[in-house]
Parts: structure tokens; C-alpha cells; sequence
């Protein structure tokens, strides 16, 4: 598990420093409501994901600010605030990747460790002319060692982002 995450992160570096960086200026906000598969390598506590967040527009840098709620079909509630970045691939692909903070509950779920988990995400979507997107998105949730133990968990799910506001 730890090589699968380390080289997770050895790539997703590797494409934020080699990738084009082409100025989209248009996009507005967006919610994007997703719908996944939650601990993909556990069998005992998988479960089915429903996430939604609101994506600003507002970039800080390169950062656009983000903010959402997972819930879990096991009672698991995971509320976060974080930020990511959107790459480009010409007008139509979009390479997501962010990071988030939150407060986590297991409920009837996993033991994450810990209240404040951590998650890492990357999405890849394909953008349409309304610009809404539709994508596939992967992220791991952890404590980062901060608790007496870090599980942690993957998930894997289909993501929706519906363009808000004057822009759309």
C-alpha cells in the first residue's frame, strides 16, 4: 500500500511539472456531485460514496479554493475545505488534482484514526461546450500519522461538475 501511494504521488507530480498549462478563463464556479466506490482495496468496509463540492473560480496563484461533504451507504461523513488546481489538455480534458482537510465520522463505517483526515485527489474529465464536466476521480483519505493508527482508504468515483453562475 505504501509503494501504491508513493508512486501515485511520483506521477502526479511528474504530469503537474511537464503538463501544458493553457489559459481557460471562462469556467465559472461549479457543484460537482459524485457517486463512487469507497475502500476499493478492503472488502470489510466497502461501501458506496456520495460526494458534492462547490469549486470556486477564484484562483489564489494557480489554486482555485474548494469545499464539500462525502457521505458513505455505512453512515461515514467527511466534511472538507481544500484546493486544487485545473490542467488543461486542449479545450476538452481536464487534469484535476487537489488536496483537503476536514473533519471525519465513521459512523457505522472505517476507522480512519483520527477526526481530521486528509485527502488527495486526482480527477480526469472531459469538458463539454456548456462547459459542465464529466470525469473519473481516484482519492486517498488519511490521518497523515497524526493518530494512533492510519488506515487510511480509496476511493474511486464518477464526478459531475455543473458550471454555476453569469459564465455558464
Amino acid at each position: 500500500m505504501h509503494r501504491l501511494r508513493a508512486m501515485f504521488r511520483t506521477i502526479l507530480v511528474a504530469i503537474l511539472l511537464s503538463a501544458p498549462w493553457p489559459a481557460v478563463a471562462d469556467d465559472p464556479d461549479f457543484l460537482t456531485l459524485a457517486a463512487g466506490h469507497y475502500d476499493v482495496y478492503q472488502k470489510k468496509h466497502q461501501a458506496a460514496e456520495f460526494r458534492a463540492e462547490y469549486r470556486l473560480d477564484k484562483k489564489i496563484w494557480i489554486f482555485k479554493p474548494l469545499a464539500g461533504v462525502m457521505g458513505t451507504t455505512d453512515s461515514a461523513l467527511y466534511g472538507y475545505g481544500g484546493v486544487l488546481v485545473d490542467v488543461y489538455f486542449g479545450r476538452r480534458w481536464v487534469l484535476t488534482p487537489s488536496f483537503a482537510a476536514g473533519y471525519y465520522e465513521k459512523g457505522d463505517g472505517r476507522d480512519l484514526g483520527h477526526e481530521l483526515e486528509f485527502r488527495s485527489s486526482i480527477e480526469l474529465s472531459y469538458r463539454f461546450d456548456n462547459r459542465a464536466r464529466l470525469g473519473l476521480s481516484f482519492y486517498h483519505l488519511s490521518n497523515a500519522n497524526i493518530g494512533d493508527f492510519n488506515p487510511g482508504t480509496e476511493v474511486l468515483s464518477i464526478v459531475y461538475s455543473i458550471p454555476l453562475g453569469s459564465n455558464n
